[in-house]
């Protein structure tokens, strides 16, 4: 009887080790937790390799999804591990300006860089 009762009993003693630790796999952009201003986005820019399929450290960051932005790691608001960007100031001045950029990028895009290349979301 009293083997009966400890056999019992140890069913509801934690085993040693019953969990494995768990690692994420996931590793965030450059930009991770820094300002992610506009020369942020262009020094991501300029290391982007359309060829290379889209990463947290290969994307472009002036590139949008259903109208939004990605984030440090390339990441699209609503999507899974999208983390909200520490933004730089704006101001009227500074904004024509990137809009200048901008339009010079999208004049003179990089090579490869065409709507469905690895290293593009759309």
């Amino acid at each position: 009887v009293a083997v009966a009762l400890v056999a019992s009993a140890s069913a509801f003693v934690p085993m040693q080790n019953a969990r494995m630790p768990t690692k994420l796999n996931f590793e965030y952009g450059e930009y991770d937790d820094k300002l992610w201003d506009n020369d942020a986005k262009k020094d991501v820019y300029n290391k982007w390799d359309p060829a290379t399929p889209r990463s947290a450290k290969n994307f472009n960051p002036f590139e949008t999804f259903k109208g939004n932005s990605p984030d440090t790691s390339g990441i699209f608001p609503g999507e899974s591990r999208y983390k909200d960007p520490t933004r730089g100031d704006v101001s009227f001045a500074i904004m024509m300006a990137e809009k200048a950029e901008a339009e010079e990028r999208a004049a003179n895009p990089k090579a490869g860089s065409e709507p469905g290349c690895p290293g593009c979301k759309n």
